[in-house]
């Protein structure tokens, strides 16, 4: 008899909790080797096989300007709703590895003490749903954990995002692993399931932007009242890509994300401070520069981009704030494309403001 829809999340989620906490793919694995490069590291967490087919939990790899050791990048989204995918279902074992995994899970759960009402049930339909074909709408079982099709296909389950700090959220990706054919894609009931728009996401996740050092005029020491320029060459200012891949028998997609400067935020670290522009936000110039190089002869003009302190630092510094925001899209598998929320990143740098000496005669 087919299971409703009600059913099935029963099966979806007291079996995987109780049945398949070690099938479903919760591990980092971030066995990284960093590759420095001027912008960043390349990080690959690398998937592979071995003589039984067992490829490592389709681990993504990850290349171009990314966070060293697999890690979280430092860039913040502009738009505080959206959130990398905390979760996903992506590729995991052949129908005979399959078999032996799940199979084994599944005896030892059906052999605990005490295992019985619900949850004991819902593990025997688990069991009858990959050896006897049982199934419900939309979701056909399979005959002998479709070993007959071993080689053609591989059985998707759950993976979680490990930067993820909402376990609710990191571990709500509950559905059976379910089959899907080499070059065909995953049901669209699994909208969760990896494509390159969640790879362009966990690559913007990853992304490592530039430190933000902005060249100032006079530089580290200036004086009360003196405009301070400040600027960004395009030689040292330029675009980042991050990209995430995920390759597997029958299952290649890609993403790369893409991070243009579009603006730099100066934030003067005191309240006694003017600023140019007086938003304090210089934006990008044709040639992709922002501001404007200090010249010989420019003393009493007003900058483009800088600050003009009015009270000395003391003995101490002012920590000058300057954050760049870049804007982000992607491009993937298949002409996908799209945009994300813009980004931004931030590095302080101490000036020393010194009050101008005077000479009476």
């Amino acid at each position: 008899m087919p299971v409703t829809g009600s059913r099935r999340t029963i099966l979806g989620t007291a079996a995987l909790t109780l049945a398949l906490s070690a099938l479903v793919l919760t591990e980092s694995a971030y066995a990284a080797k960093p590759v420095g490069s001027g912008k960043g590291a390349n990080t690959a967490q690398e998937g592979g096989g071995d003589k039984t087919g067992i490829y490592a939990a389709a681990r993504i790899q990850y290349s171009g300007s990314v966070a060293k050791g697999g890690g979280t990048g430092n860039v913040t989204s502009t738009d505080v709703n959206w959130t990398p995918p905390p979760c996903w279902y992506a590729p995991y074992l052949g129908a005979k590895d399959f078999k032996k995994e799940m199979s084994k899970h599944i005896d030892s759960q059906l052999k605990a003490p005490g295992m019985g009402g619900t949850a004991g049930s819902a593990i025997g339909e688990t069991q009858r749903h990959y050896e006897d074909g049982y199934g419900w709408s939309g979701s056909p079982g399979y005959k002998d954990y479709n070993v007959e099709n071993d080689g053609k296909g591989m059985f998707w389950a759950g993976v979680e995002n490990p930067d993820e700090p909402d376990y609710l959220k990191r571990s709500s990706c509950t559905d059976l692993p379910f089959w899907v054919e080499n070059g065909e894609a995953p049901p669209p009931r699994y909208e969760e399931a990896i494509s390159p728009e969640i790879l362009a996401a966990l690559a913007y996740q990853h992304m490592q932007l530039p430190d933000t050092k902005v060249a100032l005029a006079p530089e580290a020491t200036t004086k009360v009242n003196l405009p301070t320029w400040a600027w960004l060459d395009k030689a040292v200012f330029d675009e980042v890509q991050a990209t995430a891949a995920l390759n597997v028998p029958g299952f290649n997609i890609q993403a790369t994300t893409t991070a243009k400067p579009v603006s730099l935020k100066l934030e003067p670290g005191t309240k006694d401070a003017v600023m140019y522009p007086a938003s304090g936000e210089c934006v990008i110039n044709a040639d992709d520069s922002i501001g404007e190089p200090y010249a010989k002869g420019k003393a009493d003009e007003t900058p483009p981009c800088g600050i003009r302190y009015l009270r000395s630092s003391g003995d101490g510094t002012y920590k000058l704030r300057a954050t760049i925001t870049w804007e982000i899209n992607w491009t993937g598998t298949g002409g996908a494309g799209g945009d994300l929320p813009n980004g931004t990143f931030g590095n302080e740098q101490a000036v020393t403001v010194q009050e101008i000496q005077s000479v009476n005669r």
